[in-house]
């Protein structure tokens, strides 16, 4: 006689356990979902959209900013923020060509610092080493915010870019790094091997070392990090480093793949970098997410940005429409964490 009440009982804590899943994987669902949706539409909307040379293309297209945003990643995972990503991948491309020596017509003082090509790879990168060091100083010595350490370091970077290049553009960087940046590989770009490198490296580092368990420690709760003998300023200073250091090489390979080094050509991938990591489902305030929501936050701004070339909508809409969906991941970044709170609060 009672079996009906049981059967419907059991009905009820299945909804409420598929609710509750459901609820707590928010932050993983909707970019997956939202990513779905703009592909089922550009490929219905434009017939050129869904073919193996458009789709080789996006991959192209977010190999730069994808590099920066598996650097990225690490410190939003700790509950940090670096706003000097791209201004540390100028200066950096910037480096490598000025250590390089260029052509005659190009008008910049570096006749006195040509360097063989490894040598100024070796340069380059030292470079967004020190630059990834005094961000890490700043943020764990002096103990100043990482918003405004890394807000100085975008400035003083921007300011090295203007220093070396003085208004004039360079174009010639060692051949390694032109291979890497514009050239292929049995028709696959070295850039998107490049990046799918980095994006491995990233995930297993945070997925199966021991330092990657204590950066997701130290995001998800920093008092107890520290109880636990976990040196959080050590993470902080190494997840700056990397950072930064992601940057750089990110910054090599871009200039080679536009073909020029020159003053704030990195400006826009602050914010693409920032809304792949976002977007993709990485909570801001650290301890959730990893490089498979930055694959798909990738993804999602690859998509979106070519599809909307294929159907020809307005370049000044098209800012507007990233920014509604990066709007959209704030807020659903937001309301996840609300509601592990509120879980963990019940609990």
């Amino acid at each position: 006689m009672n079996m009906p009440a049981q059967d419907g009982t059991q009905a009820g804590l299945a909804r409420e356990g598929l609710g509750s899943l459901l609820r707590n994987q928010m932050r993983n669902i909707a970019p997956f979902a939202t990513l779905l949706l703009l592909v089922i539409f550009f490929s219905v909307a434009s017939s050129s959209f869904m073919t193996m040379d458009n789709l080789a293309n996006i991959l192209v297209q977010i190999s730069v900013t994808g590099v920066i945003a598996v650097g990225l990643t690490f410190v939003i995972l700790c509950g940090e923020i670096d706003l000097s990503v791209a201004s540390i991948a100028n200066v950096t491309g910037v480096a490598v060509a000025f250590f390089t020596a260029q052509e005659s017509y190009v008008n910049i003082a570096n006749t006195d610092f040509v360097m063989p090509g490894g040598v100024a790879i070796v340069l380059a990168l030292v470079t967004c080493l020190v630059l990834g060091l005094v961000n890490a100083f700043g943020l764990t010595k002096i103990g100043i915010p990482s918003f405004i350490m890394t807000l100085a370091m975008m400035q003083i970077a921007d300011g090295i870019c203007a220093l070396l290049l003085r208004g004039q553009i360079a174009y010639a960087v060692p051949s390694f790094v032109t291979t890497l940046g514009s050239t292929n590989l049995g028709g696959l770009p070295w850039i998107v091997i490049v990046l799918a490198v980095f994006l491995l490296v990233g995930h297993v580092v945070l997925t199966y070392t021991r330092f990657g368990r204590y950066i997701y420690m130290v995001g998800g709760n920093r008092e107890a990090a520290e109880y636990s003998g976990i040196n959080i300023k050590m993470i902080l200073a190494s997840v700056m480093v990397i950072s930064a250091v992601c940057s750089g090489v990110a910054g090599m390979i871009g200039v080679a793949h536009f073909g020029s080094a020159q003053q704030n050509e990195f400006t826009g991938y602050l914010l693409d970098a920032i809304a792949a990591v976002v977007v993709g489902g990485t909570s801001l305030f650290g301890g959730r997410g990893g490089i498979g929501n930055t694959i798909v936050g990738l993804c999602v701004l690859g998509v979106l940005n070519n599809g909307l070339d294929h159907v020809e909508i307005d370049s000044f809409l098209k800012i507007l429409i990233r920014g509604v969906i990066l709007l959209a991941a704030l807020i659903i970044n937001v309301y996840a964490q609300r509601l592990r709170d509120e879980n963990a609060a019940a609990g």
